[in-house]
């Protein structure tokens, strides 16, 4: 019993020290709500709050998500600043 608890905090320890903060925030940001900012010329033109992760679309440099508001499915691609959204 003592050489399993040891092993699984040696291993709980290495995998959580070498994780950065992004990469930490990447893995368990997979259901947290985005808010996602379009630019147009460096002007903000547009943005959306996703109900989950933003995903990248195959092939391409666009991402999709659900939008709160509409519920609709949304594209965007071009100068866009995806961030996680901070629920108060």
């Amino acid at each position: 019993m003592k050489k399993l608890l040891f092993t699984l905090l040696l291993l709980s320890s290495v995998l959580f020290t070498s994780c950065t903060d992004a990469t930490w925030d990447k893995t368990f940001a997979l259901t947290k709500p985005h808010t996602i900012q379009m630019y147009s010329g460096g002007k903000l033109v547009r943005t959306w709050h996703s109900t989950g992760k933003v995903k990248t679309e195959e092939s391409s440099d666009g991402y999709y998500f659900r939008d709160v508001e509409t519920k609709q499915l949304i594209r965007v691609s071009g100068d866009v600043v995806i961030s996680i959204r901070r629920l108060k």
